[in-house]
């Protein structure tokens, strides 16, 4: 098989429009002796003649013809191909693969991905939801580009793997029972609830978070009950067996609870982002990242 030279064939296709060894030369910055020698290897390559004399020009002969109307099939592709990567280059185009924890999935990633249809169309995200200790483990096989989880849950900031990116702060809140004598307190507190019963889980980050968030505020959490799931603990609250922290990403209105914010001294858990180190130079994944930090703070609670 012939091994084809694109820049020959350049010169050749160069030489059909301009006409003549010279006018080649000067279009593309040679000497008419390069041209002639590049013409020359060639067709020495392709093993037929491309040139015949015509007086003291040159003219293609039908092999040549021949050969040009196959390589524009090429020249298109290629520049298709130049399209595409500049494209790249700026990260109009790509795929980003993120794996995110449950709650982040639709309070942030499904928003970002709707930013950036908007503004990058053609930036493709593929979403896999997963805990943080599978997310980390799906990064370093390089399963997914960008990871989300909380800040507790992240890899040290000194894993040579990986780079954190922080994102938020998202406020905790506290849900009470509709009716609730604290439920309309102005200023509520965190210390104001420490003689409740709290449902949180009975392990894990958030067990983690509330316990902190509640000794900071000067008191030690009674659990009263043990859960996992926002759904399950809002419906406790619902019930009136105890009150719960709930992150503002998370919080979902339901009739029977009552969201309040905490004021200045509110806790807040931190949600951060990881890519394999250099990976943020992936433009596609730059943009995903801009989305990301361009979405407004989670909105104030709302009593319902």
């Amino acid at each position: 098989m012939v091994e084809w030279d694109i820049r020959k064939l350049q010169i050749l296709r160069t030489l059909r429009e301009r006409g003549t060894v010279t006018a080649t030369a000067e279009a593309l910055r040679m000497t008419p002796s390069a041209v002639s020698q590049q013409l020359t290897n060639l067709a020495r390559q392709v093993g037929v003649p491309l040139l015949e004399a015509q007086g003291r020009r040159v003219r293609l002969t039908d092999a040549a013809r021949l050969v040009l109307r196959h390589a524009e099939a090429v020249f298109e592709q290629l520049e298709r191909a130049d399209a595409e990567l500049a494209a790249y280059a700026h990260g109009e185009v790509g795929e980003v693969r993120v794996g995110a924890f449950s709650t982040a999935v639709p309070a942030l990633v499904v928003p970002a991905v709707r930013a950036l249809r908007a503004s990058h169309p053609g930036v493709v995200v593929r979403v896999r939801e997963a805990e943080a200790g599978e997310a980390y483990e799906l990064l370093a096989a390089g399963e997914v580009d960008l990871a989300l989880s909380l800040a507790a849950q992240a890899p040290v900031v000194g894993d040579a793997r990986f780079t954190r990116v922080p994102l938020l702060a998202d406020p905790l809140d506290v849900a009470l029972p509709q009716g609730h004598g604290l439920a309309a307190a102005e200023g509520l507190r965190l210390a104001d609830l420490a003689g409740e019963d709290w449902i949180f889980g009975g392990s894990g980050p958030w067990s983690d978070i509330t316990r902190g968030a509640c000794e900071a505020a000067g008191f030690s959490p009674r659990q009263g009950h043990s859960a996992a799931g926002w759904t399950a603990i809002l419906a406790m609250v619902e019930a009136g067996m105890g009150v719960a922290l709930v992150p503002r990403m998370a919080a979902v209105p339901r009739g029977g609870v009552v969201m309040r914010e905490l004021g200045e001294e509110r806790p807040v858990r931190h949600v951060v982002a990881a890519v394999r180190k250099g990976g943020a130079d992936s433009p596609a994944v730059a943009r995903m990242l801009d989305a990301l930090r361009g979405l407004d703070a989670p909105r104030s609670a709302t009593a319902t």
